[in-house]
């Protein structure tokens, strides 16, 4: 893979034009791999973050941009002509600077938001439900009728907060939907993982028609230049994905200015199997699955639930999936699973695991830093048994290589046990009845459920969850809708004389 050490990109785009930050300040950006520098990129400080923000709200007041549908059309195929152009190059930078196995860059790190995050809103904005007629009434009962129609716009200026595990999928799609409704913005990536979001911005900058200020990239390694987001009144909007704790803060930052917000938060997913399933081949999949990129997604079910009289079967199932795991350097294709993204994570997940031990649960492989692999941010793919819900392993998002094993007494409990979190993201569903596995599946209060391996992502599907994982939908038409305000209008009927 090519070497990225010194082709990041360190400049802001702000208003149009690739700048430096205030000051020239900049931070490092490390290989979680090999603790090595990538090399150094603009720390925005507040005062950048607000001309950025001033520069979208002059593009959206001021430009023709939310009511050109052939403009966004135009500048959204760009983009994607561009992105597919260096593909390659996003590919070894996100392998360096996220950690994430190259293996995963095939699927949702990056081909697979490439194929459709962009293209599906842009053919939507032919295809959305831009107006829409209702009957004519005569709402106050007086003979006097009028034609209405509900008409959709876009909010304005939008504040997008990214995380570090997997950058390029949720900018992607995030700013698909954002553009396509007509809406300007500001992107604040992850201080872990900026140069993604500083390529995007030059990609902006130098190959497309996007007019100034329609989408500024500001990196910085201070959380309160990104709060600047939620506080300014100038932001119509804040599109937050990130930790529970973190949403929290953006939700109360934005109250006061009463902005929307949406929040695709964290989750404690179930991975449930019912009396039914084949523990001895669905359990060592699901073992590796939750270490796919180390753990660090969101919507990875990291509580597998089993039948009690199973419970010693699917541990040692689990056990024998964790044992066949490769994992080491990410630019190694043969490696399923790579680093954590800082000391800082692996210090977490580990406090997580030895609490685990105090806590009483039983650590069957795994448990602390591979000593074949002394340099980088690498924890053990850690199975976790004797756990019983309502312990901290088993309630909070870990973010780790981590998997609890939990018994359950039937569908019933299956089903109370998988609601019994602050959480409603994801999970999974194993059995071989279908109808059986549907009926439990409508039963758990989360947004978004796989049976028997099925998959349900797309940009064409609604994400987020229920409970504490989030307000709001990223894809899917209601991650478009989310993007728009709604206005009603009635004039008299032609008939009304």
């Amino acid at each position: 893979m090519a070497d990225v050490s010194t082709h990041g990109e360190h400049r802001l785009l702000i208003d149009g034009a690739l700048v430096d930050a205030e000051g020239g300040a900049t931070f490092e950006n490390v290989n979680p791999a090999t603790e090595q520098s990538l090399g150094r990129v603009g720390d925005a400080s507040a005062a950048d973050m607000e001309r950025a923000i001033a520069a979208a709200r002059r593009a959206f007041d001021h430009t023709d941009w939310s009511t050109d549908r052939s403009l966004r059309r135009r500048c959204l195929e760009q983009l994607q002509a561009a992105l597919e152009d260096e593909r390659e190059d996003l590919r070894s930078e996100l392998v360096a600077e996220v950690g994430c196995p190259v293996l995963t860059t095939y699927g949702p790190q990056l081909d697979t938001p490439l194929a459709d995050a962009l293209r599906w809103p842009t053919r939507m904005i032919d295809e959305f439900p831009w107006r829409r007629s209702l009957d004519p009434a005569d709402p106050f009962g007086l003979g006097a009728f009028s034609d209405r129609e509900v008409w959709k716009e876009p909010v304005g200026v939008v504040g997008v907060i990214v995380p570090w595990n997997f950058p390029i999928e949720i900018t992607l799609n995030k700013l698909g939907p954002v553009l396509a409704m007509g809406n300007t913005c500001v992107i604040k990536p992850a201080p872990d993982t900026p140069f993604n979001a500083t390529r995007l911005g030059r990609i902006i900058a130098e190959r497309t028609d996007l007019p100034p200020g329609v989408v500024n990239i500001v990196a910085s390694s201070d959380h309160l230049v990104g709060e600047v987001l939620s506080t300014s009144p100038l932001v119509d909007m804040v599109a937050f994905t990130g930790s529970t704790a973190t949403g929290r803060r953006v939700m109360a930052a934005a109250a006061p200015t009463l902005k929307r917000v949406f929040l695709e938060l964290g989750g404690k997913s179930v991975n449930l199997m019912l009396d039914d399933a084949d523990i001895a081949s669905a359990v060592p999949a699901s073992a590796i699955g939750c270490c796919f990129h180390a753990g660090q997604g969101c919507a990875i079910p990291t509580r597998l639930l089993v039948p009690r009289s199973r419970y010693d079967e699917a541990v040692a199932a689990a056990a024998e999936g964790f044992a066949a795991m490769t994992y080491g350097d990410p630019t190694d294709a043969s490696n399923f699973m790579g680093p954590l993204v800082s000391a800082r994570q692996r210090e977490r997940v580990l406090g997580y695991i030895d609490r685990a031990r105090l806590d009483g649960a039983r650590i069957v492989c795994g448990g602390g830093i591979p000593a074949h692999l002394p340099t980088g941010y690498f924890v053990e793919p850690t199975l976790v048994a004797d756990v019983d819900n309502s312990m901290e392993i088993a309630r909070d998002e870990v973010f780790g290589p981590v998997l609890v094993v939990i018994a359950h007494d039937g569908d019933d409990d299956a089903v109370r046990i998988a609601n019994d979190s602050p959480y409603g993201l994801s999970g999974m569903i194993t059995s071989t009845d279908l109808d059986r596995a549907k009926r439990v599946a409508a039963r758990i209060r989360t947004g978004t459920l796989g049976i028997n391996g099925g998959l349900w992502y797309g940009a064409d599907a609604p994400f987020g969850g229920y409970k504490q994982s989030g307000v709001g939908r990223q894809c899917g038409l209601e991650g478009l809708e989310i993007f728009t305000e709604t206005k009603t209008v009635g004039w008299p009927s032609a008939s009304a004389d």
